[in-house]
């Protein structure tokens, strides 16, 4: 149908009842997790009992009351700050390591690329679980292997923090790399021939014109990769040690009986990664438009 002409009655209806259901069906469950964050009520579900800040600030110096809050419960707390850590070296090793993909892909001509290139997609459609299961057990083994011959304790290749970290790093990057490479296919390599014309050296080039380039895809790649280390579960859930993420941390609480203060987690986690993605995305539009 041409977009000028006009449109039958009952497709403009169709088609505005398709866009409240659709978006219905992605907000609606996440606007009840966020209002029931402050029901005055032991579990967190309907019916409404009133509105009350105690599953925020419950037990903590602000709020004087027999219930725990988000604030006062250290566990979650500090399941919420190894996920924060856990983020961040996963987004600094993915930023990194894709960048560098992507040069390789980009830049470079070799036997196999396509398939390499191939390859670096093939953690993206494993399952998470199997994926989970495959590294530990593969690290399970070369530290019982290291332990056997050489003696050596090899803590790092155990169920922990840094397995969880690799375990996610390992299909993370590959999201990386895509993103960062579409942003190098575009990149005008003759601005780079001129500048090395001129006597500039590789660093200096590379410093001054590919990476203020490449800067709003790196924020990208680095927003996409927090948030996706943050929110990851089934991954995790194979690698954990003894130090809980948030999500596995909200698992187990799920599993125990669940209270609103894991409303108030959620609600918590929406605002954050909203404030986030939107202060990424301002400041890449702003580099964009600054070059």
């Amino acid at each position: 149908m041409i977009p000028s002409l006009p449109r039958p009655a009952w497709l403009r209806a169709s088609t505005l009842a398709y866009a409240l259901l659709f978006f219905a069906f992605l907000f609606l469950p996440l606007l009840i997790v966020a209002v029931f964050a402050f029901n005055d009520a032991p579990y967190p579900a309907p019916p409404w009992r009133g509105f009350t800040l105690d599953w925020f600030l419950g037990g903590s110096l602000a709020g004087h009351t027999s219930r725990q809050g988000l604030l006062a419960d250290s566990a979650l707390l500090g399941s919420l700050w190894t996920s924060v850590v856990v983020a961040a070296w996963v987004t600094v090793l993915s930023v990194v390591v894709g960048t560098a993909n992507a040069f390789l892909i980009e830049r470079t001509q070799f036997r196999g690329k396509q398939a390499l290139s191939l390859l670096m997609l093939a953690p993206l459609v494993i399952p998470g679980v199997i994926l989970g299961i495959s590294i530990l057990a593969f690290a399970s083994r070369i530290a019982n292997l290291a332990d056997d011959l050489y003696g050596l304790e090899l803590e790092f290749l155990r169920p922990g923090l840094p397995l969880v970290v690799l375990g996610q790093f390992s299909y993370i990057v590959s999201i990386a790399t895509l993103t960062i490479t579409a942003r190098l296919k575009r990149f005008d390599t003759t601005l780079e021939d001129a500048a090395y014309n001129l006597g500039a050296s590789h660093l200096a080039v590379f410093g001054t014109i590919t990476l203020p380039y490449l800067q709003p895809a790196l924020m990208g790649a680095a927003a996409i990769s927090f948030l996706m280390s943050f929110e990851n579960f089934n991954t995790t859930l194979m690698l954990v040690g003894s130090d809980a993420p948030l999500t596995v941390m909200m698992y187990g609480r799920m599993r125990e009986g669940a209270t609103p203060v894991l409303n108030a987690v959620s609600l918590f986690l929406m605002v954050a990664s909203a404030l986030l993605a939107l202060s990424l995305l301002r400041g890449a539009k702003k580099t964009d438009a600054r070059g």
